[in-house]
């Protein structure tokens, strides 16, 4: 299925590699497009956190970088694979090939990673027909900065900016889909959210709309992630 022709991303190479230091602003992420997570779903409450984040690639890696200026900031999971999404969170969603599945990247505030390979996301009750989840061994190649602890509770109602960054080794897709090559002019596919599902204010947001659903796993709906020449 082709990409939302209407929702563009352009991943340009990086000059240098982001120092996963939390620098939204420093050499490396200067050079970054931005994209916002603007699109709250109706089931939402008022809050309406400002989220944005940036993309970025070399031979080896992809980068991210979240920046939220939040509320009601929760982190409460600290164990790979928990329900991170209950707290500040935010997530990336990646579909590197289009006859292959797409990877959930679901990490809190407080810098937790939730991270499955997803094939096939039609509803099972609570699972979903067709999924993975990615082995602490392989995930914890990713490196991983966060602005706040790890551990934030009771939740903050004061507003707070919080800052996640990360770098996933080439390495994590292709052991689920096969060789990449190089990225130069490829075109993925993806979408990026916010939500917060256990706060006192929670919310949905996306990056490209997903719909009168509320279900973050409609690849339909996913944009273009498009690698720049």
């Amino acid at each position: 299925m082709e990409p939302n022709k209407d929702v563009v991303y352009t991943i340009r190479e990086a000059a240098l590699p982001p120092g996963l230091d939390g620098q939204w602003d420093g050499p490396a992420w200067q050079q970054a497009d931005t994209l916002e997570v603007g699109h709250f779903h109706e089931a939402s409450s008022d809050h309406r956190p400002v989220t944005h984040a940036r993309l970025l690639h070399d031979a080896n890696r992809l980068y991210v970088i979240f920046d939220v200026q939040d509320r009601y900031v929760r982190s409460a999971h600290t164990d790979y694979q928990s329900r991170v999404c209950d707290d500040a969170c935010v997530e990336s969603f990646v579909q590197p090939k289009r006859d292959a599945g797409y990877f959930n990247f679901e990490m809190n505030c407080g810098g937790h990673l939730l991270l499955y390979y997803v094939e096939d996301p039609t509803r099972t009750g609570d699972d979903f027909k067709k999924r993975t989840a990615v082995p602490w061994d392989l995930a914890r190649r990713i490196a991983i900065y966060h602005s706040l602890p790890e551990v934030v509770l009771p939740e903050r109602q004061e507003p707070t900016a919080w800052r996640v960054e990360y770098a996933i080794p080439l390495a994590v897709f292709e052991e689920y889909v096969g060789p990449l090559g190089a990225l130069s002019g490829q075109t993925w596919r993806g979408n990026f959210f916010k939500c917060a599902e256990k706060s006192s204010h929670p919310h949905w947001a996306a990056w490209a709309p997903i719909g009168p659903e509320l279900n973050f796993h409609v690849p339909e709906f996913f944009g273009a992630l498009r690698f720049a020449e």
